[in-house]
């Protein structure tokens, strides 16, 4: 059975440290493949600096094609919003029976789990690929004592954010070291951000 990595987000734009990341944990387990899911609507984060989906989407397109084992992914695009990940998860495990899917997630969203639409369900059932992130109260120790399914990995700490390339874009610094070159190319000449 094959195994995908899903890797939700927005990717407002979709940067060099999501791809750090993403090509890090498939070189680094048992993932046949890394999906960015493209999220339309996170149900925690404002709408009002969201580009379109369907620009999102290209950008991780362009960003990914050099990568074989990275795709992107709209499945979200067709599903009701806003988006919950335990409802893209069933979806797509009655879309694909043939593939174990499991989650990948910063550390960050570890302890706002318990808010999420039928958490308990998601840590029983998929397996949860946690990066290590810098915040506040960051804890050393995230684990469920009933549950194996999180796995906490030693991939590289990115303190890079969308937000803070969306917020150069406006103050028209240069961004071209912080996306792949694919997407800077697209950004480049549009009013995206501005």
């Amino acid at each position: 059975m094959k195994k995908v990595g899903l890797f939700f987000g927005s990717f407002n734009p979709i940067h060099i440290g999501h791809l750090i990341l993403a090509n890090y944990i498939r070189e680094n387990t048992d993932l046949a493949e890394v999906w960015f899911v493209v999220s339309p609507q996170n149900p925690f984060k404002n709408k009002t600096s969201l580009l379109d989906e369907y620009n999102r989407l290209e950008m991780v397109n362009r960003a990914v094609e050099k990568y074989p084992h990275l795709h992107a992914s709209n499945i979200e695009f067709g599903l009701p919003r806003p988006s919950y990940t335990i409802d893209t998860l069933t979806y797509l495990h009655e879309k694909y029976p043939e593939t174990q899917f499991c989650l990948i997630m910063g550390e960050d969203n570890i302890e706002h789990l318990p808010k999420w639409k039928n958490y308990q369900q998601l840590v029983t059932n998929y397996e949860l690929i946690v990066y290590p992130r810098l915040f506040e109260n960051r804890k050393k120790d995230y684990s469920y004592p009933d549950n194996t399914n999180i796995h906490l990995i030693e991939a590289p700490i990115i303190e890079l954010s969308a937000t803070q390339i969306r917020n150069m874009i406006k103050r028209d610094k240069n961004i071209r070291p912080m996306l792949p070159p694919e997407v800077f190319d697209y950004l480049e000449g549009s009013n995206f951000y501005k």
